[in-house]
């Protein structure tokens, strides 16, 4: 991405601040997404305005480290009047009293709304100074702008169409249409640049995974159901368990070097409901439990459909996975997502004859091809990992 619109502020001016805490909501061409702070402090001020564009790395606000003195400029000395009779004392505007009132009061510059409604409201001539939203922290949505517009416009009365003049423009799309066509054109520029500067190579592997479904069987029947543990689950930890062992896999190539990682974050490949993809990083998965996993999963999966992700989420993936088993495809060949070297593509868990001590037995099997960075790894790391994953899929009761 090269820039985002800045939705909304979630915290005022003197605020603290922890790492980690949100402060900002900003609307990217894959949907809004929630700014962390990654350094402890206090929320000085706001740099930038509810509705503004902003490049990748420019500011939105100033948070000075606990302990330093606010660092706001001093207002500037007046100049001594020239006739002391001609100039009455003015009072200084009085300052707000508190945190929450300074925000207010930034709040009353410019209506709080997301990108899509303002454009909706410049459609359809809606002022929105004078909506209530009801989206999050008073958020004017679409909604609130159209039902503004339906509720002051006459009652429709029954017409025949007319033909529209030649040359006349077709009707705008509706904002949802826009923001699904600009989603395409970021997956299809990063997707483009994927397959023009990295070296794919693929190794595929189908393995035996009666051991890791027996077992996920048993555990769940000793749990409740909102404790039980998705397949899924278990590509991931077996993903970040070889990533571990193999950590060419988990790195990034910046263009002149790799950057290996220390961390495993997992990114896991969504399909969006209206359309469109996007791959959330689940953190610290070689560090979770499988329970522990599988409640990440589901949150971050649902928030990815919601359109709630962390902007930490989406940049913070150091090796990527996805399935389509669920769609009834029985082998995956991924395209890396730059700057991570690999991803690991899981098919559709079949049944298949499959030989074990010199008899042929019906096994559940799936298919697992890694796709990958030849500047980064090659063949034999890459059979390394897979073989990785194998051993953890074999015995996922292993610590």
């Amino acid at each position: 991405m090269e820039g985002a619109t800045l939705v909304a502020f979630r915290r005022a001016p003197g605020d603290r601040i922890a790492r980690g805490d949100v402060v900002a909501e900003v609307e990217t061409d894959k949907g809004i997404l929630d700014v962390e702070a990654y350094e402890a402090g206090v929320l000085e001020r706001f740099v930038a305005e509810p509705g503004q564009h902003v490049r990748v790395g420019e500011p939105i606000a100033l948070l000075r480290a606990l302990g330093e003195a606010a660092s706001l400029p001093a207002p500037p000395a007046a100049e001594p009047p020239t006739t002391p009779s001609a100039v009455a004392p003015v009072a200084p505007a009085p300052a707000p009293a508190t945190a929450a009132a300074a925000l207010e009061e930034h709040e009353h510059e410019a209506p709080r709304a997301s990108p899509l409604a303002r454009r909706r409201a410049h459609e359809l001539d809606v002022d929105l100074t004078t909506l209530q939203g009801t989206g999050r922290h008073g958020t004017i949505s679409v909604e609130d702008v159209e039902r503004a517009a339906a509720a002051r416009s006459p009652a429709p009365t029954a017409h025949v169409p007319e033909a529209a003049p030649a040359g006349a423009k077709p009707a705008a799309e509706p904002p949802e249409a826009d923001a699904r066509a600009r989603m395409r054109r970021v997956i299809a520029a990063t997707m483009e640049r994927s397959k023009r500067e990295i070296p794919h190579f693929y190794l595929s592997s189908t393995l035996d995974l009666e051991p890791a479904l027996a077992w996920l069987a048993e555990r769940n029947r000793a749990v409740s159901v909102e404790e039980r543990v998705l397949p899924a689950a278990l590509f991931l930890k077996a993903v970040a368990r070889a990533a571990r062992a193999i950590p060419e896999a988990n790195a990034r190539w910046t263009g002149e070097r790799v950057e290996r990682v220390a961390d495993v974050h997992v990114a896991m490949a969504i399909s969006l409901r209206g359309g469109g993809l996007v791959a959330p990083a689940v953190h610290h998965v070689d560090r979770l439990s499988l329970a522990e996993l599988m409640a990440s999963l589901g949150d971050v999966a649902g928030r990815a459909r919601g359109g709630r992700l962390r902007a930490s989420e989406m940049t913070d993936g150091t090796i990527a996975v996805t399935s389509l088993g669920d769609r009834g495809v029985e082998s995956v060949l991924p395209i890396v997502f730059p700057p991570q070297v690999a991803m690991i593509g899981f098919g559709k868990v079949v049944l298949r004859p499959w030989v074990i001590d010199g008899a042929v037995v019906p096994r559940r099997v799936v298919t697992v091809t890694l796709a990958a960075d030849h500047r980064v790894l090659d063949g034999h790391r890459g059979g390394l990992f897979l073989e990785a994953v194998e051993a953890y899929l074999t015995k996922p009761e292993d610590p």
